[in-house]
């Protein structure tokens, strides 16, 4: 039995690039909530923004969730934020990516 890649995941053989950008492709709508969200609360005086709070409150604000929504995507989307808005880095902690 062949092991996984580090970070692929294990049923796919997918990595979790990959599927975020699948997911992405799929609900651009999920980046554009979570790009509000953030510029709400840094605008409220935030300096710290947690991305998998986001996820939660943008899972409840969904009528019936959003399918797919992986807390393994926080990382990607807080790059995507920290890409597309370099003067909200400061309100992100990011780690070293280990895998793809």
């Amino acid at each position: 039995m062949p092991i996984a890649a580090l970070g692929s995941h294990r049923a796919t053989g997918r990595t979790i690039t990959e599927q975020f950008q699948a997911f992405e492709t799929r609900n651009p709508h999920v980046y554009r909530a979570l790009e509000r969200m953030t510029a709400r609360r840094l605008a409220a005086g935030a300096t710290r923004i947690n991305l998998k709070d986001l996820f939660e409150e943008l899972r409840r604000q969904l009528p019936y969730g959003v399918a797919g929504l992986n807390n393994n995507f926080t990382a990607l989307y807080a790059r995507r934020l920290i890409e597309d808005h370099p003067h909200w880095a400061s309100a992100f902690e990011l780690r070293r990516r280990r895998a793809a």
